[in-house]
């Protein structure tokens, strides 16, 4: 009996060492990304590519600090446009048949918002009490804490954190689109750091557990000179 006394003690010194509660998990997020550093970083401006359906598009995007981003992809010697110039976001699409800028609302505001680096989402769902810690998982053979977001808009958003460097490894999301639900995931991968930005060189998007696009970052830039005009669209 003593010696199945003293065992688990030892095992609840060793799992109450090894646990972490979700503010040093998040704490840790924010060291891995240097958010210290970023908050000093006054712009970005990343020059990649989206691959999907075959077709390769030469994209850019801008930011500015605190929430000013620009998303532009070329195609057939068009450029389709989103941006959100710090209140209100638009998008250009000549696929539609008009150069018209658009007004956008709803999940196609809160998307492009979401590309914007300087915004800590993690940190953000924390503070505001929407994070929960719900267990662990693995992702792309490596194991991941699992965290839970909940939105009042998007349902819940579960967010994995790579259990050994703390970065974002994946992200899963369910969408309505035509009365239909789609399970949106965005896999994270061959992370780089630029003059204190750490940004994901590769990202793959996949819906319903199907390959539905690849970005790829080839030149981050960042506190290069970026006017305001840049994101207005209108």
């Amino acid at each position: 009996m003593k010696k199945l006394i003293i065992l688990l003690t030892v095992l609840f010194a060793v799992v109450t060492v090894n646990a972490q509660s979700l503010e040093e998990i998040v704490n840790k997020y924010s060291s891995a990304i240097k958010a210290d550093k970023l908050a000093n970083v006054k712009t970005i401006k990343i020059t990649g590519k989206m691959s999907a359906m075959g077709m390769e598009m030469p994209m850019t995007m801008y930011m500015k600090n605190p929430n000013k981003i620009k998303v532009v992809y070329s195609m057939g010697g068009q450029e389709m446009a989103s941006a959100f110039d710090g209140e209100k976001g638009y998008t250009i699409n000549p696929m539609t048949g008009s150069n018209d800028p658009v007004e956008l609302t709803g999940d196609q505001l809160r998307q492009v918002q979401n590309n914007n680096i300087f915004s800590n989402e993690i940190l953000n769902y924390f503070r505001s009490g929407k994070l929960t810690l719900d267990g662990e998982e693995n992702v792309a053979g490596k194991p991941a804490f699992r965290l839970k977001a909940e939105t009042e808009s998007a349902g819940p958003v579960i967010l994995y954190l790579d259990k050994t460097t703390y970065l974002p490894v994946k992200s899963k999301t369910t969408s309505e689109q035509m009365g239909t639900s789609i399970e949106v995931e965005s896999v994270m991968s061959d992370y780089r750091e630029v003059d204190g930005v750490v940004m994901p060189g590769k990202t793959t998007a996949m819906a319903n557990g199907m390959e539905a696009g690849v970005v790829t970052f080839e030149k981050i830039e960042v506190n290069i000179p970026i006017e305001d005009a840049v994101f207005s669209l209108k």
